[in-house]
């Protein structure tokens, strides 16, 4: 997420397109998910450590590379664009139907994913190489080439998460810009229980109290702003306890094989 948000950004500035600069931040998000995917796919490495080393790698590849364009704005709006009728439902039509581009392609996004989990044969394969890989290799499902392929596709939505980030939410370039928002996602894919759909009731949940923290400071609340900038933190916490107490009492949502390397030789 923070390599696609500095990537994106530098990108947009040069071309002056948000939408150039969203595809390169996509771009340079899935290139650094392939360093993950091979050390645990290929190199059957421990994906934890892999993932830690990634970040890191990620915080300082940006602060080497970010330093000329610290404090540089984005200055290429991107407006948005209210779907008549809908923007005017009270309450949610502004929410929901006056945004962007970028957003409208996410909800599009999560109704495909959840149509191509559940519905197809493409998403079988894919839940089966994280429930069963055996099984599936037995069926003739590629695991590794799918594991690959998805790994790479989930960094392409990473990146364009932070690209998102330093082109439209917040526009300008700072090291570490991200605040610890992909540790968040990673408690929403917790939270969400590998379903697209639950995934977004939980991405509004945070960002509604990530916004609520502006608007208490904006009234002028006397609790003191490192408190309210704990919130979607404390929450993240609070959400993967409650999350994880769930899943283990019910056995669901939890891939089985979650972060099981795999050999074919090993059948």
């Amino acid at each position: 997420m923070i390599i696609g948000a500095l990537f994106g950004f530098i990108a947009g500035n040069l071309t002056q397109s948000p939408y150039i600069g969203f595809m390169v931040g996509m771009l340079a998000g899935g290139a650094a998910s392939l360093i993950h995917a091979f050390i645990s796919i290929t190199l059957r490495g421990n994906q934890i450590v892999s993932g830690l080393a990634l970040t890191i790698f990620g915080l300082g590849i940006t602060n080497f590379f970010g330093q000329d364009w610290i404090n540089k704005k984005f200055t290429v709006p991107v407006h948005g664009i209210a779907i008549p009728g809908l923007s005017r439902i009270p309450v949610l039509g502004p929410i929901l139907f006056k945004q962007d581009v970028f957003v409208y392609f996410s909800y599009l996004l999560v109704i495909f994913m959840w149509f191509l989990l559940f519905k197809t044969k493409t998403g079988v394969h894919l839940r089966s190489v994280g429930e069963n890989a055996r099984a599936a290799d037995a069926m003739g499902v590629n695991v590794n080439g799918t594991r690959y392929f998805w790994t790479f596709f989930g960094g392409l939505l990473a990146g364009a998460g932070g690209a998102y980030l330093t082109l439209v939410y917040a526009p300008f370039w700072l090291d570490a810009i991200t605040a610890g928002r992909g540790w968040i996602a990673v408690a929403l894919v917790i939270f969400a229980m590998w379903n697209p759909l639950y995934a977004v009731i939980g991405a509004y949940l945070f960002g509604g109290i990530e916004s609520l923290q502006f608007q208490l400071q904006a009234t002028g609340t006397t609790i003191p702003s490192s408190l309210l900038n704990m919130q979607p933190y404390l929450l993240t916490l609070l959400v993967v306890i409650a999350a994880t107490i769930v899943v283990r009492a019910k056995h669901i949502g939890t891939p089985r094989e979650l972060g099981v390397p795999y050999a074919r030789e090993e059948k």
